[in-house]
C-alpha cells in the first residue's frame, strides 16, 4: 500500500543577522508536526528556507559594506547562521531553498512572464506608501495612526514605474475561499481577512519594483526587479520542480497539505498567494494556519525594537529538547504567547524534571533494586488498581491523534501529561517500596506494578518523540525497549514480560529558579553587547595641530567610477566656496556611485592636493572601518542633510 504523502512548509524566512526564538517558534512546530507525520507511517516533505531578495537587504548590505549576496551567504550560512540555528534545534527538514538559488530564480521569472502573457500583469505606476521592514505597499486609509498596519513602523512615500497584478479580479473567488471552506485557520483569521483587505476593495498589485536591484530581474523589461512576495511565495512549489529541473517532485507532493505562517504575513498567503495560483490555474494549497506571536513584554519580538531572545543562550543553558518542548506545551499554537524566562524554567521543572523525570528515575531505579534491573515473567494484576491506568495510556494515542491533526500541540502533549501525572499518582497508591519489602510474598504484584509504570512510560515517549527526539532516545535506552512504533503505541502489553532496564542519566535535572534567571540575566547581557573589534588609539596630538584641520560639510554633486582603477571614485563636491571641489576615494567595493549622490558628508578640506591615477584629489572623506565576521567593512560618515554645504564642524 502507498504511503499517504503530507508536505509541510515553513515560511521562508528573512535572513535577519539577530536569529531570536521567534524565529525559532514555527520551524519547530513544523518540524514536530512532521516528525508526527513520518511516526504514522507517512511520506513526508518538509520544506524551509530563506528569502533574500528586497530592498531592505540591499540597504543591509550597504550598511555592512559588503554585497548583498556576501551578506545573505554570511547569515545563512555562517555562523550562528540560519542553518546552524536549524541544526542546533534538531529539525529535520527534507529540502532547503533559498530565493537566491539559481534554478528559483529562472523559474521566478517564468512565472512572472506567464502571468503577464495571460493579461493578469500589466504595466503602470506605484503611487503609495511603502513599509520597507514588511516589503509591503498600503494606501493611504489602509495605514494605522500613519503607519503600517502589520508592524507599526514608519511608511515612506513611493512612486516608480511597476508592474501591476489584478489582484481585484480574484477578490471575489478568495472571499469565497476563505469564507467558504477551511482553507485558512484558525477561523478568526478569515473574518480579519475578508472584512479588513476584500471587502473594503481589493486593489491590484505592485509586483515589481525599479527603486533597487536586489532581486530577481523581470528579463524582458531592464531595470525592473519582480516584487519579492511573487519572488517568496511561489518557492513552495519552485522547490518541488515547478517550471525547473532541479527537482522533480512537484506531482508527488503538490498540492501542500499545510502552510505554517505566522500571522503577521497570513495576508500574503490567503489573499495574493491563492489569488496567484488561481492566475495559472494551479491546485491551491490544501490549508495556511496562522499562527500567533511570542510576546516578550507585551510586544512581538523585534530586532529593532531590541526586545530579542537568544535561542542559541537558551538551548545551550537548558537544553535543545527542553526549549523545543517548552514553545510547544506552553502557548496554544493558533494564538500569541507571552514568554519569560521564569516560565521556561518552571515548565521544565514541573512537567519534565517532576512529572516525566520523575517517573522514568523512580520506576527504572526501583526495577533494578527489586529485580536487577529485568522483571521476571509472572505478573499478578489487580484490576481496582490498575484499571484505570491502563484504560487511560491504551486511549492516549486516540486522544493525541485528535490534537495533532487539528495542529493543537498544546493539547496533545497535555493529553499525555495527564497519563504521566496519573501514572506518579498511582506510584503513591500502590507503593511499591512497601511491596519490595518481601518480594518473597509480594514479588508478582510489585513486578506488575512496575510493568505497568515501564509500559505506561513507553507509550508516552512513543508520543513525545515528534518534540523531544533526542531525549526520547534516552528514555527508550532506559527501557531497554525497541517497541517504538506508532503502532505500538496504541497496544497496551507491547513491551516485553520480562523486559530489562537501566538506571541511566536523570534526563531533566530540577533547575534553581534564583541561579538560573540570575545566570541568564547576565548572559543575555553579555550578548546584547558583543565585543567589538578596534584597532588601538594613536598617540597624542597637541590641540594646537589639531585644529589646524579644516573639516567642512559637502554635497555630493555627481560621483563616477576612477576608469582602470579598481578602488576608486571621483567625487565632485558642493563646499560651500562656489567652485566644485573634486576628491577621490578608494571606497568602490563598498558604495556604487549612484547611492552617493545627493548626501551630505564630512571632508577634510586643507590637505594638500595629490594626484591619483592622473587625477587631482583635494581633500579626504571621512569614513569609519572595522571588522565584523572577520570581513574589513566601512561607513561614509553622512550628516543630516539640512546642515548646508561648507558648514565648519567644531
Amino acid at each position: 500500500m502507498e504511503k499517504q504523502k503530507f508536505y509541510i512548509t515553513t515560511p521562508i524566512y528573512y535572513p535577519s543577522d539577530k536569529l531570536h526564538i521567534g524565529h525559532t517558534y514555527c520551524t519547530v512546530a513544523t518540524d514536530a508536526m512532521a516528525r508526527y507525520k513520518r511516526l504514522t507511517g507517512c511520506d513526508v516533505m518538509f520544506l524551509t528556507g530563506t528569502d533574500e531578495h528586497g530592498q531592505k537587504i540591499q540597504d543591509k548590505a550597504k550598511e555592512a559594506g559588503v554585497t548583498p549576496q556576501q551578506f545573505v551567504d554570511g547569515i545563512v550560512d555562517g555562523p550562528r547562521g540560519v542553518r546552524d540555528l536549524w541544526q542546533l534545534m534538531n529539525i529535520s527538514n527534507d529540502r532547503f531553498i533559498r530565493t537566491t538559488d539559481g534554478y528559483h530564480v529562472s523559474a521566478i521569472q517564468k512565472i512572472f512572464k506567464a502571468m503577464y502573457d495571460k493579461g493578469d500583469i500589466y504595466k503602470g505606476k506605484y503611487v503609495g506608501k511603502y513599509c520597507k521592514p514588511c516589503e509591503s505597499f498600503w494606501t493611504e486609509s489602509q495605514l494605522k495612526d500613519g503607519k503600517c498596519p502589520d508592524c507599526g513602523r514608519e511608511v515612506q512615500d513611493a512612486q516608480e514605474e511597476a508592474y501591476f497584478f489584478r489582484l481585484s479580479k480574484y477578490a471575489q473567488r478568495v472571499q469565497d475561499l476563505l469564507e467558504n471552506t477551511d482553507f485558512l485557520e484558525p477561523r478568526s483569521r478569515v473574518h480579519e481577512m475578508v472584512n479588513n483587505f476584500i471587502k473594503p476593495g481589493l486593489e491590484d498589485l505592485c509586483v515589481s519594483r525599479t527603486s533597487f536591484s536586489w532581486g530577481v530581474p523581470v528579463d524582458f523589461d531592464e531595470g525592473h526587479v519582480v516584487y519579492v512576495w511573487i519572488d517568496a511565495l511561489f518557492n513552495y512549489m519552485t522547490a518541488l520542480g515547478y517550471q525547473n529541473e532541479a527537482h522533480d517532485d512537484l506531482e508527488r507532493y503538490w498540492p501542500a497539505d499545510v502552510h505554517f505562517v505566522g500571522k503577521e504575513i497570513v495576508r500574503f498567503h490567503s489573499i495574493i498567494w491563492p489569488a496567484m495560483l488561481m492566475s495559472l490555474d494551479l491546485p491551491l494549497p490544501k490549508k495556511v494556519y496562522g499562527h500567533g506571536w511570542l510576546l516578550l513584554d507585551g510586544g512581538k519580538m523585534s530586532k529593532s525594537k531590541g526586545n530579542v531572545v537568544d535561542p542559541y543562550l537558551l538551548a545551550e543553558k537548558f537544553g535543545v529538547d527542553a526549549l523545543r518542548f517548552f514553545l510547544l506545551r506552553t502557548f496554544p499554537f493558533g494564538s500569541d504567547g507571552n514568554f519569560s524566562n521564569e516560565l521556561l524554567i518552571q515548565t521544565i521543572n514541573v512537567d519534565l524534571a517532576n512529572d516525566l523525570g520523575n517517573l522514568l528515575s523512580r520506576t527504572t531505579a526501583m526495577a533494578v533494586k527489586y529485580f536487577g534491573g529485568t522483571l521476571p515473567e509472572a505478573k499478578l494484576a489487580d484490576e481496582a488498581q490498575d484499571g484505570e491506568l491502563i484504560a487511560l495510556a491504551s486511549g492516549l494515542r486516540g486522544r493525541y491523534e485528535a490534537q495533532m491533526e487539528k495542529f493543537q500541540f498544546q493539547n496533545a502533549l497535555a493529553e499525555v501529561f495527564k497519563l504521566i501525572q496519573r501514572a506518579n499518582k498511582y506510584i503513591d497508591e500502590t507503593a511499591p517500596w512497601v511491596l519490595g519489602k518481601d518480594i518473597a510474598a509480594n514479588g508478582a504484584r510489585l513486578s506488575q506494578v512496575l510493568y505497568n509504570l515501564l509500559e505506561t512510560t513507553r507509550i508516552c515517549g512513543v508520543l513525545l518523540t515528534p518534540f523531544m527526539p533526542e531525549s526520547m532516545e534516552k528514555l527508550f535506552a532506559q527501557l531497554g525497549s525497541c517497541c517504538q512504533s506508532w503502532e505500538s503505541a496504541a497496544a497496551w502489553g507491547s513491551l516485553s514480560q520480562t523486559v530489562t532496564v537501566t538506571k541511566g542519566e536523570n534526563l531533566f535535572p530540577r533547575i534553581d529558579l534564583d541561579k538560573a534567571l540570575a545566570e541568564l540575566e547576565e548572559l543575555q547581557a553579555d550578548a546584547a553587547q558583543p565585543a567589538v573589534e578596534r584597532e588601538p588609539f594613536m598617540e597624542d596630538v597637541d590641540f594646537e595641530t589639531f585644529s589646524k584641520s579644516d573639516f567642512r560639510v559637502v554635497k555630493v554633486k555627481d560621483c563616477q567610477p576612477v576608469k582602470k582603477s579598481k578602488k576608486l571614485l571621483r567625487f565632485t563636491l558642493d563646499d560651500g566656496s562656489g567652485t566644485d571641489r573634486q576628491i577621490l576615494s578608494g571606497i568602490s567595493m563598498y558604495y556604487q556611485p549612484e547611492e552617493l549622490l545627493g548626501k551630505t558628508l564630512v571632508a577634510i578640506v586643507n590637505l594638500p592636493p595629490r594626484k591619483m591615477m592622473g587625477l587631482e584629489s583635494c581633500g579626504m572623506l571621512l569614513s569609519a572601518v572595522h571588522q565584523e565576521r572577520g570581513e574589513e567593512r566601512l561607513n561614509l560618515l553622512m550628516l543630516d542633510d539640512s546642515i548646508p554645504a561648507g558648514a565648519k564642524l567644531y
